[in-house]
């Protein structure tokens, strides 16, 4: 690095004042005969003047405490010209300062001083770079190896002798590794507060901990989409602030840490939409056993699995935090919505070795209402609903796990979870917390029928007459018809579900009985409509 002493030391010149500070970085040679250059520097310059303008002590004086005040690293006085030798008043005022203070003879001329300087100061970005080059191969070799954010972590840790944190978007671990020391608990903290405190701005910062003070820097990862940075990469060095090319080190972490991400994007995109695939072919049936195993047998699923079902406002967002939690459960499992007659539910098929379905799906429960539950429960206040105190700690996530089962017996799981769920949807406080098959009720009558043909054909006999009798709207009479049951014939409720007026309801209630010829004030074909609604869903 290049200092004030090393390049008088090349250039056989001595130290007038400062000696103390003659070992501070020269980031630039200026040469100036202005009373006040300062305004076109920004520190850590060494100033050359012949001092042509300096014909007063009082000038002298304020020349130096103007340069001090700056950071610059140092002055050079050329002597020879205006002034015979160094004025006293100078130097004085350099001593007082502890600001390095050199003469320059008329034999030295100031090009001697800038060539000697431009060309350390070039050599020295040239070794920055050849070193950085250096790091960024070993980071984007880490990279395409997949060796993940604590190999990139200790890499980069090595290279600057320091500590390095990699957090989330909100502040939490990802990854870290130490050189020689370890940031406290009390450190991270703080930094933890001030990124979040700088999400909005999105802006690096220096973290101003007292114990990492001046020689910390934290970078954010900007996120693909804008917004909030979606990580940090901060750096810590052990002792000493940051050089170039340590804040060089840093921007490339930033890079590679934002590839990395983008891999793990990927990778676990591509999963879920294998797990999408593997869901919907064996909660289908439309999987042959031997190969529905073999395509579970990769998520660590064996011979006995059991079906997860999960309410909630976005099973889609949802999905990552339910596999974060069943991972934390060391629990193996495939994960995916699944839609059932328009509607979205979150499934999940785990193991079930030395596992109780019900134990795992409440366990879950509880992480799923934490992380989804507060917009849910801040939009059921302003509706107005009262909610129990299981809504309460659980928000409008609502779960049901099936009996464990072999693999070929993955839909009819499903089914049995699902129906769990439905059963116990209007139990008002006294559901359970996971529904089962205890639960099923009415439910367990057509989960009982194995004969698929035989449901078809029921479902034939009852709503077949609604499909055919009306081929454009029999969709839409059908809705209307299952909204009108499941709100117990309240037409206001039934009218809001389908989103029409009353008067629209009634209309097509009455188109249904013509269609069928049943009367929906009769309990007997209210049962039937919902059993064949039921049972339409099992097969279809």
């Amino acid at each position: 690095m290049l200092t004030v002493q090393s390049l008088l030391d090349e250039l056989d010149l001595e130290l007038a004042a400062g000696s103390d500070a003659a070992a501070a970085p020269v980031r630039w040679v200026h040469i100036s005969e202005l009373q006040d250059p300062t305004p076109w520097l920004s520190g850590g310059e060494l100033m050359l003047t012949t001092g042509i303008p300096l014909d007063t002590a009082a000038k002298q004086r304020a020349f130096v405490g103007i340069l001090a005040d700056r950071n610059l690293a140092g002055l050079g006085f050329g002597t020879g010209f205006t002034h015979k030798s160094l004025p006293k008043a100078l130097v004085d005022e350099a001593e007082k300062r502890g600001f390095p203070l050199f003469e320059v003879p008329y034999s030295v001329p100031f090009i001697a001083i800038t060539e000697k300087a431009f060309a350390k100061l070039v050599n020295e970005q040239y070794e920055v770079l050849q070193r950085g080059v250096a790091v960024q191969r070993r980071l984007e070799r880490l990279v395409l190896e997949e060796r993940g954010l604590e190999e990139i972590a200790a890499t980069v840790a090595s290279a600057v002798g320091g500590t390095v944190a990699i957090l989330d978007g909100r502040g939490e671990r990802l990854a870290g590794r130490g050189f020689r020391r370890q940031l406290s608990a009390d450190a991270v903290a703080g930094i933890r507060k001030e990124a979040l405190g700088h999400a909005g701005d999105g802006h690096p910062f220096i973290p101003s901990h007292p114990t990492v003070a001046g020689r910390a820097l934290a970078h954010p990862v900007i996120s693909p989409g804008g917004g909030p940075p979606q990580a940090w990469v901060v750096i810590v060095r052990d002792s000493g602030g940051l050089g170039d090319f340590e804040r060089l080190i840093l921007q490339q972490a930033v890079a590679v840490v934002a590839l990395e991400l983008m891999r793990r994007r990927v990778a676990q995109e591509t999963e879920r939409r294998l797990a999408g695939d593997v869901l919907a072919a064996a909660l289908g049936g439309r999987m042959d056993p031997t190969e529905l195993r073999r395509r579970l047998e990769p998520f660590g699923i064996g011979e006995e699995a059991a079906v997860l079902v999960f309410s909630l406002g976005d099973p889609g967002e949802a999905a990552a935090a339910l596999e974060t939690a069943l991972a934390a459960e060391a629990c193996p499992a495939v994960v995916a919505p699944h839609s059932v007659n328009g509607r979205e539910l979150l499934c999940a098929v785990i193991d079930c070795a030395d596992r109780d379905p019900i134990d795992v799906a409440a366990g879950v429960r509880g992480a799923l209402a934490r992380d989804h539950a507060p917009v849910r429960a801040a939009a059921s206040r302003l509706a107005g609903r009262a909610r129990t105190a299981l809504g309460a700690e659980y928000g409008d996530v609502r779960a049901a796990a099936s009996r464990p089962s072999p693999a070929r017996a993955m839909r009819r799981s499903f089914h049995e979870a699902r129906c769990a769920l439905e059963a116990t949807a209007f139990d008002n406080g006294s559901a359970p917390g996971v529904a089962s098959w205890r639960d099923l009720g009415a439910f367990t009558l057509l989960l009982s029928i194995q004969d698929d043909d035989a449901l078809d054909l029921y479902c034939d006999s009852v709503l077949g007459p609604i499909e055919r009798g009306d081929e454009e709207y029999g969709g839409e009479l059908l809705r209307s018809l299952e909204a009108f049951i499941e709100q117990n014939g309240q037409w206001e409720r039934a009218a809001r579900q389908v989103y029409c007026h009353r008067h629209t309801l009634r209309y097509r209630m009455r188109k249904v009985e013509e269609l069928t010829g049943r009367d929906l004030s009769r309990a007997h074909d209210r049962i039937e409509f919902w059993l064949a609604l039921r049972a339409r869903e099992l097969v279809a």
